[in-house]
């Protein structure tokens, strides 16, 4: 059994969607990033490449690297589900928390379990929880959004 912690912060800008957990969310701002820039889901690869003990995203799949503009973080998330099963690893929980002021994100919450169980994470084994802060600090202002997350491996590693 590994636990791994995974956390991702991105400004909101203009111009761009909100893609959140999978889902494309109705809003007049995104999120900035190289690839969707999708907090969640890179909180939860980060947690799962933490818990393998390599690294994090960025080792993985680098800002720098044109391959990665514009991408898909389902598509990432499930190859990171494939180095967890190609090292003798299953996720057998993950628990998030999504930091936003706006926009109010508990209606999307089932929408983006389906998400993740597209992904290789059946929505079961995911819970996803929405919170404000409270107007305090860079997302109080709505200057953007960050998310944690946590999750357990079973297995084990191959020799």
């Amino acid at each position: 059994m590994r636990i791994g912690f995974g956390y991702d912060s991105h400004r909101l800008v203009t111009g761009r969607k909100l893609i959140l957990g999978g889902v494309e969310i109705p809003y007049e701002k995104g999120l900035a990033g190289h690839s969707d820039a999708d907090v969640l889901l890179h909180a939860i690869m980060d947690a799962i490449i933490g818990a393998l003990g390599l690294g994090d995203i960025g080792r993985h799949f680098p800002d720098t690297d044109p391959a990665w503009k514009d991408a898909d973080s389902i598509v990432l998330l499930e190859q990171v589900v494939g180095l967890a099963a190609s090292r003798g690893y299953s996720v057998s929980w993950v628990d998030t928390t999504v930091i936003a002021e706006r926009p109010r994100l508990s209606g999307y919450i089932d929408r983006m379990r389906e998400a993740l169980s597209r992904a290789g994470l059946p929505g079961d084994l995911v819970n996803i929880k929405a919170k404000t802060n409270e107007g305090m600090g860079f997302v109080g202002r709505g200057e953007g959004i960050a998310a944690y997350a946590v999750c357990l491996l079973d297995g084990k590693e191959k020799a």
